[in-house]
């Protein structure tokens, strides 16, 4: 049986600029890039659309299989972070199509500003998926996993279709995916979070890669 999907839309989450310039790959700042970062996110204000569609599956997780019902995946790092969950918050969100073409427009006529624009549009969609996950917390009373995208540890790319296929992203939220699995707009997120009866599990980020195993990503929180 085809789950329902719902949709949500959001303000602006709450802005930190710490985590841009960690995006960015400033660990640290000495207040040179404050007066092009505050131009960045006043130029941008608009450009954000903070839109979320998600549904709520069974889970059953054996041998390192996640059986959802209507698809299943392989992936022991998965199956890992959804043992003892029965039900899982699947979910893609996006913040629209106008950061990337302040991306675009400005990798043309100025590097050093695409890449702010770059790193704010991450932390903007990690602020929205953050969000989204507080509140679904709070509204269902129960907790929430760490969310695991497909790409993240052994959990492949390809599940982005099955995601795709359940959530219906292009109808409901203006969010595609191309032939090689990378989705437009290209900040988007897809995820798996579990649900379970404890408190809200959701890390900050510099936590949630005490996790992962990539130690040189860039993206990578001071631990």
């Amino acid at each position: 049986m085809t789950p329902a999907v719902f949709t949500k839309s959001y303000p602006a989450p709450p802005l930190c600029e710490r985590e841009i310039l960690r995006y960015a790959g400033c660990k640290g700042s000495d207040g040179t890039l404050d007066a092009p970062l505050h131009a960045c996110i006043e130029e941008a204000k608009d450009a954000f659309r903070y839109r979320v569609c998600y549904t709520r599956l069974p889970v059953r997780t054996t041998d390192g299989v996640c059986d959802f019902g209507i698809f299943s995946l392989k992936s022991a790092q998965l199956t890992k972070n959804l043992a003892g969950c029965d039900s899982v918050l699947l979910f893609a969100a996006t913040v629209g199509v106008g950061i990337d073409r302040l991306i675009a427009k400005y990798g043309r006529i100025s590097p050093a500003k695409a890449l702010l624009f770059q790193a704010l549009g991450a932390e903007r969609i990690e602020a929205l998926c953050d969000t989204f996950c507080d509140d679904t917390a709070k509204e269902l009373h129960i907790g929430l996993r760490p969310r695991f995208s497909p790409g993240y540890g052994d959990l492949p790319l390809a599940a982005q279709s099955d995601i795709f296929d359940v959530l219906g992203c292009a109808k409901r939220i203006g969010l595609s995916l191309n032939d090689s699995l990378l989705m437009s707009p290209s900040k988007s997120v897809t995820a798996f979070a579990g649900l379970s009866d404890g408190a809200n599990e959701n890390p900050p980020p510099a936590a949630r890669c005490a996790v992962c195993g990539k130690e040189n990503c860039a993206y990578r929180g001071t631990l």
